[in-house]
């Protein structure tokens, strides 16, 4: 699967627009990473439990973006992006987002 935050693929034509994909995923802090991330801001320094935590909810939306794209029978998916936004305190979703489309090497 190819996958461009661009409007197209550089060296393929688009021969069909299949449509809008997304993948979501919500997460919610839990009282382990808290605690951690608490001493760790007294300290200063990367809080490394929550960059792992952000990092595996991108990979899941991201996945789950691409299986949709997948089953509607796309080869790549153009103007990719990703957005977040708050559910409730200690809780956000994260968007992966795109259009799929079909594309061909140019001749």
């Amino acid at each position: 699967m190819i996958i461009v935050t661009q409007e197209a693929v550089n060296g393929k034509k688009t021969v069909k627009t299949l449509g809008l994909v997304r993948g979501n995923t919500v997460r919610a802090r839990n009282i382990g990473r808290d605690i951690l991330a608490a001493l760790r801001n007294v300290v200063g320094g990367e809080i490394t439990e929550y960059t792992k935590m952000i990092a595996e909810s991108r990979e899941q939306a991201l996945d789950r973006m691409i299986d949709e794209a997948k089953a509607l029978g796309a080869n790549a998916i153009v103007g990719f992006r990703f957005t977040t936004s708050s559910i409730m305190d200690g809780a956000a979703e994260l968007l992966a987002y795109g259009t799929a489309v079909i594309v061909e090497d140019e001749v």
